[in-house]
């Protein structure tokens, strides 16, 4: 049980949610066939997926970056070509280069005029077409929903797929908590994936399963994927088990989401009220925030939590709240902060006109601390 209390305790991601006893026993029911081969329970899983986002054919792979990757090099036929995306999109800022590494695409990073999301003004703006031989012709606009816990409005992202397939350039989604989406607007995962040519969805961060991400797409684009998660070494063996925690997870913990984003709404209310700067929208699941305004910096909070009876770990400015997330650790982190904010005032500070930034600046929300 310690195990599920720290994880209960920690605002580090998503992805640190544990298995409960019920999902490995569901787990312990599934098939034992070879994935390369025939695998029941995974081709079962991966049907059903195909079915939720109406998409003709489903991959289970082990990890969202390979799952992002693999669909980019799927697209990605004839170099030189580009992928557009958000500047702080995932493919180009968490996955190892990964996009130059295996499909010897230019990244074309975009910052959204209106700070929150791609506008197909933006794309319009920035998408390279044509024949000019000093350009790198765009191939794949990649979009991201959610991005830092903030939801892209669908009727923006219909007309960025329209525009796209207008001029013959294909949409491919990071759809990592997508089921984040469907809970908060109540848009079905199918219509939310329906202006997509593929779409990479994550089991392991809200939905809490321990491993794997899904790719959705057509029967040959599927095709050729499975042959790149083959050259990639994604092949696996006995995945029935993994499979079928996703399945677990998809059913049971999809609707506790709404309950997740109860909780983060709770959270960016208290620091608030401490007067602690909230760096984005808090949409979803995540927080980002700046406790300089009352003269508190990250690592005094993070070395303040880890002190605790019942020690808190956090990262930096990004609070993660999922499934597992205790409601007292909400509150407690909230005293931690609110101590050393009185502390703080009692000692003298007062808040400057000019908000300080920790001593660098939040273009980048997410600020990692090692503390």
């Amino acid at each position: 049980m310690k195990g599920f209390q720290e994880v209960s305790r920690s605002f580090i991601s998503d992805t640190i949610t544990a298995p409960t006893p019920d999902m490995y026993a569901y787990a312990a029911k599934a098939s034992i066939g070879d994935a390369v081969y025939h695998e029941p329970t995974t081709l079962a899983f991966e049907a059903h997926m195909a079915k939720i986002t109406g998409k003709e054919d489903a991959l289970f792979l082990p990890s969202g970056t390979m799952s992002n990757q693999i669909a980019l090099r799927t697209h990605l036929k004839q170099p030189p070509y580009a992928v557009l995306c958000d500047h702080r999109s995932h493919i180009v800022r968490y996955e190892a280069g990964g996009t130059a590494f295996h499909s010897g695409a230019h990244s074309q990073m975009v910052v959204p005029s209106n700070g929150h999301h791609l506008t197909v003004a933006d794309i319009e703006e920035n998408i390279v077409l044509g024949t000019d031989l000093h350009s790198s012709p765009t191939e794949v606009i990649s979009l991201e929903n959610t991005l830092n816990g903030a939801i892209f409005p669908q009727d923006e992202v219909i007309r960025i797929s329209e525009y796209a397939h207008s001029v013959g350039v294909k949409m491919h989604l990071d759809g990592a908590r997508i089921w984040h989406v469907a809970a908060e607007t109540g848009i079905s995962v199918k219509d939310l994936c329906a202006p997509f040519d593929s779409v990479s969805l994550c089991l392991s961060k809200g939905l809490g399963a321990p491993i794997g991400s899904c790719l959705v797409g057509t029967k040959e684009f599927i095709a050729k994927a499975r042959w790149f998660r083959k050259l990639f070494g994604g092949g696996m063996r006995q995945t029935g088990f993994m499979t079928a925690a996703a399945a677990y997870a998809l059913t049971h913990n999809f609707p506790r989401l709404p309950a997740v984003h109860a909780l983060t709404r709770k959270l960016e209310a208290g620091l608030r009220e401490i007067g602690i700067d909230i760096l984005g929208p808090v949409e979803t699941c995540m927080v980002f925030f700046d406790p300089s305004p009352v003269g508190v910096t990250y690592a005094e909070i993070i070395e303040r939590a880890r002190a605790l009876p019942e020690p808190i770990k956090l990262g930096g400015s990004r609070l993660v709240v999922h499934i597992q997330t205790s409601p007292k650790a909400v509150e407690d982190l909230l005293s931690v902060i609110r101590q050393l904010a009185e502390e703080k005032k009692a000692a003298g500070f007062v808040k400057p006109e000019t908000p300080l930034t920790n001593g660098r600046s939040h273009k980048n929300m997410y600020v990692k601390v090692k503390a």
